[in-house]
């Protein structure tokens, strides 16, 4: 049913028209001629007064409370002008817009609780992550000071632990604080065309006195003789690379072997990384990218590491329009890859007809 101003104007109109008439209809002195004349002033007068009434006191009013709730609903932006007051019905407007705004809030709502839960459960971590190495370094301190400071190889010994307390929690912040820019876009990306190849000799090179303590051989997949050119950040790439190499150096057993291989195709490049460590529970692969999170949580102090390591690789890949994947064999080892787009076309400087006709 269509209902407008107009209409429940005329509705009425006629209704008082037909009343009045039939009421004075009712007198015999009164002829057709009055009664006629009477139903036409009496339904124009009611048209007129019942649209002025309905347009000011009631739809116009109601177009304003749907002004504003759409004003709510875009947070304070214009009106999208696909979404406009139905005017054959405007209640059924507003009510779609209250429960299309409702439901909106709802999410924000459950969005902001999660958001709550993080920040407990960040703050919770932070905490608990500094004060482990402050406290060290502390307790080490405090007891040179009470007297310990007069024996040599007590002072060396302890002031190395507190140094080591320290740097790990210089590790820790540096890491927090590239987290933080990357997350707010304050990093930026400077893409160029990298060799990724060379990129994964250095960080072989820089792991080699970590991987030969564990008599641990890290090898190409194969001899690539060719580079193996990507579009690419070769800063961050290098620090993704460098932390997975370790990662995996990390928890593979001893005499182990990690494989770096790297997979072409005309659109992009895979980068495995593949060792024959421990594995990854499978409860645990979902969650190895949030932040101070460890498989290994009774162990992870004698690994070392700050537990943000793959959380930065999580968010440098994304900002490359890639993804980090996981799978592991609990027992069998892991495999992390990703994707990189292949070099992109380098657009030569059109010559300048004047510098080459001299």
């Amino acid at each position: 049913m269509r209902i407008n101003s107009r209409a429940v104007a005329l509705i009425l109109a006629c209704s008082i028209a037909v009343v009045t008439t039939a009421f004075l209809s009712l007198v015999p002195e009164v002829s057709k001629i009055a009664l006629g004349v009477t139903f036409v002033i009496s339904f124009s007068a009611s048209v007129i007064f019942t649209s002025i009434t309905m347009e000011l006191l009631i739809f116009k009013e109601v177009t304003k409370i749907y002004r504003v709730l759409e004003r709510l609903k875009e947070g304070g932006k214009a009106i999208s002008p696909k979404s406009q007051l139905d005017f054959n019905n405007p209640f059924r407007s507003i009510n779609k817009e209250l429960f299309s705004y409702a439901s909106m809030k709802q999410r924000e709502i459950e969005d902001l609780k999660k958001m709550e839960a993080f920040r407990r459960e960040f703050v919770a971590d932070v905490s608990h992550e500094l004060k482990t190495p402050i406290f060290s370094a502390q307790g080490y301190i405090h007891t040179l000071l009470d007297g310990a400071v007069e024996d040599k190889a007590v002072r060396l010994k302890f002031l190395r632990r507190a140094g080591r307390s320290l740097d790990r929690l210089d590790r820790l912040v540096q890491d927090l604080l590239t987290l933080s820019r990357i997350e707010t876009g304050a990093v930026k990306m400077n893409f160029v065309n990298v060799n990724i190849l060379e990129i994964a000799e250095e960080v072989v090179d820089q792991l080699e006195d970590k991987a030969i303590k564990k008599k641990i051989d890290v090898t190409f997949a194969k001899e690539f003789k060719d580079p193996i050119f990507v579009y690419a950040d070769a800063e961050k790439i290098y620090q993704v690379m460098l932390n997975l190499v370790s990662n995996a150096v990390k928890y593979s057993k001893d005499e182990g072997s990690i494989i770096i291989d790297f997979e072409q195709s005309k659109q992009d490049v895979t980068i495995f990384i593949k060792d024959n460590g421990k594995g990854i529970p499978p409860e645990d692969i979902k969650r190895i990218f949030e932040r101070f999170y460890r498989v290994e949580k009774s162990r992870s102090k004698e690994k070392g590491g700050t537990g943000l390591g793959l959380a930065i690789v999580k968010h440098i890949i994304e900002a490359h329009n890639s993804k980090v994947m996981v799978t592991s064999t609990v027992g069998k080892g892991s495999v992390f890859s990703f994707k990189l787009k292949r070099p992109q076309p380098i657009i030569a400087e059109e010559p300048n007809v004047e510098q080459v006709k001299g």
